[in-house]
């Protein structure tokens, strides 16, 4: 039935001499002097009264009759007027009973008091049409019987004076309140608006390496300079029913860290030095002040090297402003009131940049401060190295990792880099062939960091680029600190490289032997003072402040983030430039007694690439001495550096590496291939690995991020095992290049699934697969390149993102190889016909209201799993094709009418989403015919009625939607016992749809 023809059209002439057979007569006054007069005295009902049970139904039966003689369709099948109108006197009859005065229930209005009297009734037992019949026509009952309450003498005056005693008690409350409460301070907004302004430009700039802006800036525009990078996760397990599907992994939606946070509120982001974190920080900070005007959250940024540089307590809200330069100035209780209010961003970063042995106290903190300030958004930052892997998962951060620069963000970087610097395109597209035919540089290019030195460098240097890593840091040193004032002829004391080497090594090794990356201006002062005799070529540029003044002016080299602290512009020059001091003064065994540190891993690796033969020998044989799996792994990555070692000494180090291969667990297999392409030669190839060895060694090779390993991961090709395979589709992220398409990608068998698609080039390099592949399209491709690929390469599922591809899906007419589709906020498709007749077996929608989905089910006989998410058009499950034998029902965001729901008896999970509640019985009925049910997920306000009238033998798992509230033990205990075989869990808050 059309909802559309139930409503019920009814004079007042016709339902008021009806209804006021209910109601007694007359009052007198206001009622003043007496208790106030409850609905249930004006009701003629119980045996003092005039009306009986009897006459209460035949008033039903009248109103009923009257409905349905009313002009238009008629509402009801025959048969079913005496069901409605037994129900609706059933109805009527708990007037009676409601204890709420009448004023009370004329504030309420017909539709809210209609339901009260649904409440306090018993269940109609109606079908679906009687059942809406019946709730019309007591909405209008209710409205005349709300009309006579206005209408008595006594009720206005009464109403005056509830009104009047409202009104005292509300002004007494906010009296008291206001004493009780803090004032909100009125200079909240205006210091808000000037916060945020000061942030924006605060973080709007970046420092690239090497190179000025006209007019001798040296401060980069964000929004020219940035790149957004890729960030990567592992698999989520989803729990779900011994059936169809049970404990799928589920992978999160790749993309980028901004795009990641829009969908987690907490986040736990790693990377390695050099890969961007700060940045990020910069870009969320810039764009969330700029989104705040509108209704953004609030950033903080707490950059954890500056708050515990003195060994300070870390900040409670007050103090979140310490390092800017509005300390102080905020209204008091400012950043409390924001936080309270939910509406905070607070940015930590740095958690490797204080010591190992204040990480603790800095979790607690956290920790602290997520329990007080509910409902905010946080993001903290680290190297993969400083903290296990489930360091907050206890309060539910989400940890991703920043992936290294593939191909794609390399070219992007440079060509944005050559932009802000104006540095010409032909420069640009010499550096860009060289990083395309030079595999060497192409590795060194991996992060931010890196990438800028080169672009520096090739700028600078007119085509000259250092062959390794070590070359490259030099080359960027003596270019920061010597060549470029040089090539200005800037009229300024002229000072050799080794003198300002020298002190500035001395700098570095103080932070890195105290776990610091800053240190106070009067500090550095005092270490520059103490080693200028022994360096007399320094003091041409004057006294220890000078020489200070001059590293941070001029240099490029040091910074300093507040004007008495300073601090290198990379951690990556710190290690650096401490393992040279830590050389110079011969501590070799002060270098490797802190193996098992991860602030000094790049320490020891700069130290063994800077150090004479016995200086390294001596470094990697200590290692190999100490033994322990991190030590060994140093020794072995070490060894690349190495210009010159003793072939039986590499030999060693070869050996002892090997008996960490296989690696133990996913944890150990990155931090094995993060030591770079060594590790290849020590892996199995695909034919010779072990079962248990196959799918750790993909990831040990896919963490080296280098191009030579695309020819060993391609020998996986053909390994059957599930995390292989997703591990090798996710490779595509990192490399994301048409040598790694052809060479793993398309020799996949089976082909890939999910595999992410998110430009019309990454598309158009995917050719010559095996057998349909299972594509995941983002926002970024567009229709004419979908179009183009799907007309070459047949598909056997597809997930299309945020597709911003017309009106309709006439591009997917008659793919017959499709079996999968998730459409997913597609926001202008309005037709599903070119999908009628696809033999698509599961489907997963996400769409407007305008599309309809009722001809859509019917023309899918072979469709097994059907999702529903968020606003969709009409349907019901009588739409579903009668050959169709669906296993997995899941529907969230509609209060679907269960109708036609029984003869879906090859259901296995059921999810009915958090809106729906039980229409009676007749619902209850639907969902018992499902004798094979193994999982069923409701909310938690139906499950006494799923206790009660549920027949479900089969039935494992109920999933309840709880609202993040604790369960009543009894109600727990009930469900329990009454499906004895099932286990009772809530439903994840984050949706995979």
């Amino acid at each position: 039935m059309d909802a559309s023809v139930m409503g019920i059209r009814l004079a007042s002439g016709v339902v008021t001499p009806l209804v006021k057979k209910l109601l007694r007569g007359e009052g007198a006054g206001a009622d003043l002097v007496d208790r106030p007069v409850r609905i249930s005295s004006y009701v003629s009902l119980h045996e003092q009264r005039t009306l009986s049970r009897d006459d209460l139904r035949a008033l039903a039966d009248k109103l009923v009759d009257r409905a349905l003689r009313a002009p238009g369709e008629r509402p009801l099948p025959p048969g079913e007027e005496a069901g409605v109108a037994a129900a609706l006197a059933a109805t009527l009859h708990a007037l009676g009973d409601l204890a709420m005065e009448d004023a009370q229930a004329v504030e309420m209005g017909p539709a809210a008091f209609a339901a009260a009297l649904r409440r306090a009734a018993p269940a109609t037992g109606l079908g679906r049409d009687a059942e809406l019949f019946h709730d019309r026509l007591l909405e209008l009952t209710c409205l005349h019987v709300l009309h006579f309450f206005t209408t008595r003498s006594t009720y206005i005056p009464r109403a005056l004076v509830e009104q009047a005693r409202r009104q005292a008690e509300l002004i007494a409350k906010m009296d008291e309140l206001l004493s009780r409460t803090t004032r909100e301070d009125a200079r909240d907004p205006a210091f808000e608006t000037r916060y945020l302004a000061y942030l924006a430009k605060r973080h709007s700039s970046l420092t690239i390496f090497g190179i000025e802006l006209p007019p001798g800036s040296a401060r980069w525009p964000l929004d020219t300079a940035y790149v957004s990078l890729e960030v990567t996760s592992l698999p989520r397990q989803r729990g779900g029913a011994e059936g169809p599907d049970a404990g799928a992994p589920r992978t999160r939606t790749p993309g980028t860290a901004e795009e990641a946070l829009t969908r987690e509120p907490r986040l736990l982001l790693r990377g390695e030095a050099g890969s961007g974190k700060t940045t990020l920080i910069q870009r969320l900070t810039v764009s969330t002040a700029r989104e705040a005007a509108e209704g953004g959250p609030v950033p903080y940024v707490l950059p954890l090297r500056s708050l515990t540089r003195y060994g300070e307590r870390l900040p409670a809200p007050e103090d979140f402003l310490v390092a800017t330069a509005l300390k102080g100035q905020a209204p008091e209780g400012w950043e409390s009131r924001v936080l309270s209010a939910g509406r905070g961003l607070i940015l930590v970063d740095g958690i490797d940049e204080i010591p190992e042995a204040e990480r603790a106290r800095a979790r607690d903190w956290l920790c602290d401060l997520l329990t007080a300030y509910p409902g905010n958004r946080w993001v903290v930052t680290s190297r993969p190295s400083a903290v296990r892997q489930d360091w907050l998962a206890d309060e539910q951060f989400t940890e991703l990792t920043l992936a290294p620069m593939n191909r794609a963000d390399v070219a992007a970087f440079v060509t944005r880099w050559h932009d802000a610097a104006e540095a010409g395109g032909d420069l640009r597209e010499q550096l860009l062939d060289s990083l395309r035919t030079k595999p060497e540089l192409a590795r060194l290019a991996t992060s931010p960091l890196l990438c800028g030195l080169i672009c520096a460098l090739h700028r600078e240097r007119r085509g000259f680029l250092p062959a390794g890593r070590r070359e490259l840091y030099t080359a960027a040193l003596s270019m920061l600190l010597h060549d470029r004032d040089v090539e200005r002829e800037l009229r300024l004391p002229r000072l050799a490289e080794e003198p300002q080497l020298q002190l500035l090594q001395r700098l570095a090794y103080w932070l890195i032997r105290n776990g610091r990356t800053e240190m106070s201006r009067d500090r550095a002062t005092a270490l520059i003072a103490d080693a200028l005799p022994a360096v007399p070529a320094a003091q041409a540029l004057g006294d220890a402040p000078a020489v200070l003044r001059r590293f941070v002016e001029r240099t490029g080299l040091l910074r300093a983030p507040t004007q008495d602290t300073v601090e290198f512009i990379h951690r990556t020059f710190q290690d650096y430039l401490g393992a040279r001091a830590a050389l110079d003064e011969g501590s070799l065994g002060v270098i490797t007694r802190h193996a098992e540190d991860d602030q000094w891993e790049d320490v020891i690796r700069m130290a063994v690439a800077q150090g004479r033969p016995l200086e390294r020998a001596a470094l990697i044989g200590d290692l190999l001495v100490r033994g322990s799996d991190r030590a060994v792994l140093l020794a072995f990555a070490a060894v690349e550096y190495a210009a010159e070692l003793d072939p039986e000494l590499r030999d060693r180090v070869r050996a002892a590496a090997r008996r960490l291969v296989p690696p133990k667990d996913e944890d150990a297999a990155r931090a094995l291939g993060r030591i770079g392409p060594l590790v290849l030669d020590l892996l199995p190839r695909g034919e010779e690995a072990r079962r248990s060895e196959a799918h750790l060694s993909v990831v040990a090779a896919m963490e080296t991020g280098s191009e030579t390993a695309v020819g060993f991961l391609a020998g996986y090709c053909r390994d059957p095992d599930e995390r292989v395979r997703e591990t090798l589709t996710r490779g595509w992220q990192r490399f994301g290049t048409p040598h790694y398409a052809s060479e793993v990608l398309a020799r996949m068998d089976p082909p890939p699934r999910d595999l992410v698609i998110g430009s019309d080039d990454g598309l158009d390099a995917l050719r010559g697969f095996t057998g349909p592949p299972d594509l995941f399209i983002r926002h970024e491709v567009t229709r004419g390149a979908l179009a183009g690929f799907l007309a070459r390469q047949p598909v056997s599922g597809l997930t299309l993102w945020s597709f911003q591809g017309g009106s309709d899906a006439e591009f997917l007419r008659g793919h017959t190889s499709l079996r999968r589709l998730n459409i997913n906020a597609w926001s202008g498709l309005r037709d599903l016909a070119p999908l009628y007749g696809l033999p698509l077996e599961d489907v997963s929608l996400y769409v407007g209201s305008t599309v309809p989905l009722g001809p859509a089910l019917a023309a899918w006989p072979r469709l097994r799993a059907f999702q529903l998410h968020g606003g969709h058009g009409p349907w019901s499950f009588e739409d579903f094709s009668p050959e169709a034998r669906p296993e997995v029902l899941e529907v969230e965001g509609a209060d679907p009418d269960l109708a036609g729901l029984g003869r879906l008896t090859s259901l296995r999970r059921l999810w009915l989403g958090h809106a729906w509640r039980p229409g009676g019985k007749a619902a209850w009925a639907q969902v018992s015919a499902l004798g094979d049910l193994l999982e069923i997920a409701v909310h938690a306000e139906t499950l006494d009625g799923l206790v009660a009238y549920a027949d479900l033998p089969s039935l494992r798992s109920v999933m309840v939607y709880d609202d993040d509230k604790e369960w009543d033990s009894g109600l727990e205990e009930r469900v329990l016992r009454r499906f004895p075989q099932a286990r009772l869990e809530s439903v994840p808050q984050m949706y995979d749809i």
